[in-house]
């Protein structure tokens, strides 16, 4: 489910002190019902790719022509990554986040871990067109259990970068992250499932289910 953007910000993560200058792009509730301490699951199942690709034939044919454009326009060349066209976030960390867990990369996805916390995860990408963010919270979901929380941080890369992140826009809620979310959520149930047995947590998830 899409979250107004408000829904990020009026939380004190501490992303805000390290990417003030990004612009918050999405922010969507996650299907993952599960309690106060398990943001550590969510990130491993993200980590190992398990139910983070997507499956709908339209969003693996939209995958396939922005990696096609990026090959052929040179957008995602080793020289407008990270470290190269842009300082990592890492260089930005106060000491306390920067000497504890770093969090791991994601397998799938050209995403780099920043930080990770009790309840925040962050990664990062960078290419010719954008640096952006990929902010995971842990939050309370109103009904006595907690989910995780996507938000998409960006910080595009002069007007070339305006103009592409204005074109792709309609392609992301064309069912991208939608698809993305559910497979997210079925492997976080099928997890629940093979750790608790076939009654998983107690039969049934531990809070209500966001589709």
């Amino acid at each position: 489910m899409k979250l107004p953007v408000t829904a990020h910000t009026s939380r004190p993560w501490r992303i805000h002190g390290i990417a003030g200058d990004f612009r918050v792009e999405d922010v969507w509730a996650m299907p993952t019902p599960g309690g106060p301490d398990d943001l550590e699951r969510l990130v491993r199942q993200m980590a190992n790719g398990d139910g983070a690709h997507v499956s709908s034939p339209v969003a693996r044919l939209l995958f396939a022509i922005r990696w096609k454009l990026g090959k052929l326009l040179g957008w995602d060349d080793a020289s407008a990554g990270l470290g190269v066209r842009v300082p990592t976030l890492r260089d930005r960390l106060p000491a306390d986040l920067l000497s504890g867990p770093r969090g791991p990369d994601l397998q799938e996805a050209p995403l780099v871990s920043v930080y990770l916390t009790h309840d925040e995860w962050a990664a990062e990408m960078a290419n010719r067109t954008v640096h952006a963010v990929m902010h995971i919270g842990w939050v309370p979901d109103g009904a006595g259990a907690h989910r995780g929380q996507m938000a998409v941080l960006v910080r595009p890369n002069g007007r070339m970068g305006a103009l592409y992140m204005a074109a792709i826009k309609p392609f992301r809620y064309l069912g991208v992250y939608q698809q993305m979310l559910r497979a997210i959520g079925r492997a976080w149930e099928a997890d629940a499932g093979a750790e608790h047995g076939p009654a998983g947590r107690g039969g049934a998830p531990s809070g209500p289910s966001v589709t």
